[in-house]
């Protein structure tokens, strides 16, 4: 084989680089940002329309499903367990209790390192306060 030494000096170089971001960070990505249970569930709410742990692992997939069944059903009623029913909506379910975008939706997206695109055409509670 030519240049074995060139290729393997490459081959050690690529697997350098494209592990950099694991052994940089030491395995660690940081402090996830956490919650006190007032913050979870505010405004005196006794529950969230799903347990905390569902909505931090699938709440994107519940806004998904809600956004389908009201734009292509125009069904906006959501049934509890319990009996309460919710409204479907960003804006009329979710933010009516976690109104402070800032601290509750940014800093774990920010943890996460995504962008969620729900603020294209949502706005927050501060916005709407400002337009009025």
């Amino acid at each position: 084989m030519y240049n074995k030494g060139t290729v393997i000096a490459g081959l050690a170089i690529f697997v350098l680089f494209v592990t950099f971001p694991i052994w940089f960070n030491g395995l660690d990505a940081g402090a996830m940002p956490k919650y006190t249970e007032a913050e979870m569930v505010p405004n005196g709410e006794k529950a969230c329309v799903a347990p905390a742990d569902v909505m931090r692992d699938t709440h994107m997939q519940l806004l998904n499903e809600w956004r389908d069944d009201v734009l292509r059903n125009s069904d906006r009623v959501m049934v509890k367990v319990d009996g309460k029913e919710y409204r479907k909506g960003l804006q009329i379910a979710c933010m009516e209790c976690h109104s402070n975008k800032e601290k509750f939706c940014d800093s774990c997206h920010e943890y996460a390192a995504v962008q969620p695109t729900c603020w294209d055409c949502h706005l927050t509670p501060a916005a709407i306060k400002e337009a009025q």
